[in-house]
């Protein structure tokens, strides 16, 4: 039985992600900073529930009492806005957690991971492109790319790799924010304000979280041995 650690898995992509590896047997631990949200993720399925804050290094030093198999590194958080009106606490905050927290979660993890390991960073199509209001996020999911590919060349050797998953929009509580700030920015429905945020999107739809999960899942599997310093877009054709 693999032990997976999955950080920000109170909700959204890290509860998918929670499910798809308890739902085949692995033992799974999942963290974030609100222990009812993560109860409501195990939902039963025995899951280890800890408290932490990924921008506290003492905090993700103590989820690594014992080593991991697998550690999907998702906890982030970004807010919207153009950079003229970035406050530095914005930028600072957006970077401690979404780029800062991956690095820590990983820097543990590898002290106990053995051969097989596998790192997996929840990154973003915004990692890989710009986009209007999102400079903070973008950055930090650009670093969080910058990391895994680098990562990905220290530990090749030691049959660890070290990949992304990059999802487009995602129908997560942060879609619903992203939504519900347009329909306040520009007094439209809601309706329009999903149009506004996902009408780009070639296949019509945002991505549901399990889809963003069963690529967790193949980056986590050995059929995936030799994918390595990789980043997977998830995002039905969204640039």
């Amino acid at each position: 039985m693999r032990r997976v650690l999955v950080t920000g898995g109170g909700s959204g992509i890290g509860r998918a992600v929670a499910h798809a590896f308890a739902d085949q047997g692995d033992h799974v631990t999942i963290a974030g900073r609100r222990l009812g949200a993560l109860k409501e993720t195990d939902g039963g399925r025995g899951m280890e529930c800890r408290t932490a804050d990924v921008a506290d290094e003492a905090s993700v030093k103590a989820l690594f009492e014992t080593p991991f198999d697998i550690v999907v590194a998702n906890a982030g958080m970004g807010r919207a806005a153009p950079v003229a009106k970035t406050t530095l606490e914005m930028w600072n905050t957006t970077l401690n957690v979404t780029l800062t927290g991956v690095f820590l979660t990983f820097r543990e993890a590898l002290a106990g991971m053995k051969e097989g390991g596998r790192l997996v960073a929840i990154a973003s199509v915004a990692g890989l492109n710009g986009a209007p209001n999102t400079a903070a996020y973008a950055a930090a999911k650009h670093g969080v790319m910058g990391l895994v590919k680098s990562l990905a060349l220290e530990v090749a050797k030691r049959g660890i790799t070290c990949n992304a998953v990059c999802p487009g929009w995602v129908d997560t509580p942060m879609a619903d924010t992203a939504v519900t700030n347009v329909m306040k920015r520009f007094n439209v429905s809601r309706d329009e304000a999903e149009v506004r945020v996902f009408g780009d999107n070639p296949s019509g739809r945002i991505v549901k979280p399990e889809e963003v999960a069963a690529s967790v899942l193949y980056l986590a599997s050995e059929q995936a041995a030799m994918v390595n310093g990789h980043g997977l877009v998830i995002s039905g054709g969204e640039a």
